[in-house]
């Protein structure tokens, strides 16, 4: 039984779109942090998120509650490495993000079929047709650029995640002559505001990067973000990685394909990392210097 993660906060819409997911995709058990308002303001909000997971009885459930406000990226952080300290894989979700059914045992079948394979570090069902290989059809296919909505990894590819921080993997990069923005010019703006933004994911891509390991995608999406509205803490705005349609779980492949790279999965992440790179970089320099009108 491979478990799933779900990371909540303060939005009881959305957490309830993402509970009625993955109970049609029959989840036998969810791990949840439910993270402490960072304001008093939001503790109505923490108050209504709380009362829905401790009402779950669809499946079997741990329910973390934190006392203060780690935020997203320390949530994560330390969430994931406490689980991994009793399960060997797991699948993480967050509170903005919905599947279609079959999501979860698609991922529970890749993460069985790779868990032994060190080259695979880990599985997603989100891609884009942005960053979809032209010649990728029916079948899973590899990206050297992990991902950060509705994930799944094992403790043996987890292992070492905190003893790093991106920026730091960005000079191991550099001294093995790896490119940091081989897979996107946004990974080293994104890497600059990692701790003062809480945020967690560049780190996990970077971690992939350095270890040359790979991220198995589907060969289309069966996630999509619904955290693009002025509730959201990080992400406000409609973005590019928005799918405009999310179709049925790709059929569980009889044979799985070996772990290689698509070769054109780089490219294609640097091309469309150019479409927010602008935004990106307004976010950056607020991030840094503060706003200044």
């Amino acid at each position: 039984m491979i478990p799933v993660i779900l990371f909540v906060y303060n939005r009881p819409e959305h957490l309830t779109r993402v509970l009625k997911c993955l109970k049609e995709n029959n989840i036998p058990k969810l791990y949840i942090y439910s993270d402490g308002a960072k304001t008093p303001k939001q503790e109505p909000a923490v108050r209504a998120v709380r009362n829905i997971i401790r009402g779950i009885d669809w499946c079997e459930t741990v329910i973390i509650e934190r006392e203060v406000n780690r935020g997203l990226g320390q949530s994560i952080l330390t969430g994931v490495s406490e689980i991994f300290e009793t399960e060997e894989m797991a699948i993480v979700v967050e509170d903005d993000l919905v599947c279609v059914p079959g999501t979860y045992q698609y991922l529970c079948a890749a993460l069985e079929q790779y868990k032994d394979n060190l080259k695979v570090m880990s599985v997603t069902g989100w891609t884009h047709p942005l960053v979809t290989p032209p010649n990728v059809y029916t079948k899973p296919y590899f990206d050297g650029r992990a991902e950060c909505w509705i994930w799944g990894t094992w403790k043996r590819a987890w292992t070492g995640m905190l003893d790093h921080d991106a920026c730091s993997l960005i000079k191991v990069c550099k001294e093995e002559r790896i490119d940091p923005m081989e897979y996107g010019y946004d990974l080293p703006e994104m890497a600059a505001v990692e701790i003062k933004a809480n945020i967690w994911a560049v780190r996990f891509l970077y971690w992939h990067i350095v270890n040359k390991g790979l991220c198995m995608r589907p060969p289309w999406s069966m996630v999509d973000h619904t955290g693009d509205d002025k509730h959201g803490t990080n992400i406000k705005g409609e973005l590019w990685t928005k799918c405009a349609n999310i179709y049925p779980a790709p059929l569980i492949p009889k044979e799985w394909p070996e772990p290689v790279e698509n070769r054109r999965c780089a490219e294609l992440h640097r091309n469309s990392s150019m479409i927010n790179i602008g935004l990106l970089r307004k976010v950056t320099r607020w991030l840094r210097y503060g706003y200044r009108q």
